[in-house]
């Protein structure tokens, strides 16, 4: 049993030696993995806002150079703009109904 325990100590060991010699990415998936491994690619928040900045400035890029999503994007700003005015209008319409409503109220009452 002793002899068991050894060379189980020692394979222990041999296995935790490698696995301090091996890249973080390549690591058994027990002690981080490829997850862990990821965090070294992007190890601080400037990596991240470059990334996305990065991928803002090609989406940018690219609308701005296709003229046909261009006028699709435009008109569909367009058609939300004129149905939120429009929808403003009446919550104005309904506002001025309520207070003339209360004013009658008011004066009734009185």
């Amino acid at each position: 049993m002793a002899k068991k325990n050894r060379k189980l100590k020692k394979l222990k060991k041999q296995l935790k030696a490698l696995n301090a010699g091996m890249p973080q990415a390549m690591a058994p998936a027990g002690s981080g993995g490829i997850v862990a491994g990821l965090g070294r690619l992007l190890p601080s928040r400037r990596s991240d806002q470059f990334l996305l900045g990065l991928v803002l400035g090609g989406a940018g890029a690219y609308v701005l150079s296709d003229e046909a999503l261009r006028g699709r994007i435009m008109k569909s700003w367009m058609r939300l703009y004129a149905g939120m005015a429009s929808g403003i209008e009446e919550m104005k319409e309904q506002m001025e109904d309520i207070k003339a409503e209360l004013a009658a109220e008011q004066d009734g009452a009185v």
